[in-house]
């Protein structure tokens, strides 16, 4: 009698070993959800109307985004667009010598700075494609996002020297201030590491921006700057992330 009461006893504390959480490894892990906080940048190559006005630029920005235990992703995002290659024809045509010296004023020769600016806000949804046995965050991220792109021609002049037609709202008519709705596209590879001290991804990224010119009138060629416009850059992006995830208790920790 005693030992039956002994196998049973021990056939008892058995099953309650293995129902706890993953103690011989045998249980799968869970992916993780909660929000995760992005910094992002990434290179890009011009393409369809936006290579004939600008050369290659940068975009940096920040994202939030919610993950849930599925490894669905959802979230906002802005990006800044950068870059100081100018490729418009026509541009300042005719008020500059070779040099791409000014007349002032007051007669002085002055310089004058131009840059491509602009601006990207969205919301975005995607899906975490898990390819790693040891960690269900990990592995192909699929992101698709869409919303409203701005960019034009940044035009700076030497503060000590007033080019009358670049002053005020003259300016307005040579910056190039084009906005529209964007879609975007992004696939590579994401990761959330065990201790939470490595978490990124990295792919390639494609913008299409389905633009419209918003200047009536344009001075140095002297014609109507509303044309519809296809605005595309494609290239590489990256992000770091700062997870907030929940634990099982439900409270929040950064990891």
């Amino acid at each position: 009698m005693k030992k039956i009461a002994f196998v049973l006893l021990l056939a008892v504390c058995c099953n309650q070993a293995f129902a706890q959480d993953d103690l011989f490894g045998t249980k799968k892990r869970e992916a993780k959800k909660g929000f995760v906080i992005s910094a992002n940048a990434s290179f890009d190559m011009p393409v369809a109307d936006m290579a004939k006005r600008f050369g290659v630029s940068y975009r940096i920005g920040p994202s939030v985004f919610y993950k849930t235990q599925k490894n669905w992703i959802f979230a906002v995002k802005g990006d800044f667009i950068l870059g100081n290659q100018i490729k418009e024809e026509g541009f300042l045509k005719g008020m500059g010598d070779d040099q791409n010296s000014y007349l002032t004023f007051s007669g002085l020769r002055a310089d004058i700075g131009t840059f491509e600016r602009g601006y990207m806000i969205g919301l975005q949804a995607g899906k975490i494609i898990n390819t790693s046995t040891k960690n269900p965050d990990n592995g192909w991220l699929l992101l698709t996002s869409a919303g409203f792109i701005q960019h034009k021609i940044l035009i700076q002049t030497n503060k000590s020297g007033y080019i009358p037609q670049l002053e005020g709202d003259y300016r307005k008519g040579y910056d190039r201030l084009t906005n529209g709705l964007f879609v975007e596209q992004f696939l590579g590879y994401t990761h959330f590491s065990n201790n939470g001290l490595i978490n990124f991804n990295i792919g390639l990224d494609v913008v299409a921006g389905f633009t419209q010119g918003r200047r009536d009138y344009w001075f140095d060629v002297q014609k109507n700057g509303n044309d519809s416009r296809l605005d595309m850059l494609i290239g590489i992006r990256g992000g770091w992330y700062i997870p907030i995830f929940k634990r099982k208790s439900e409270e929040f920790y950064f990891e």
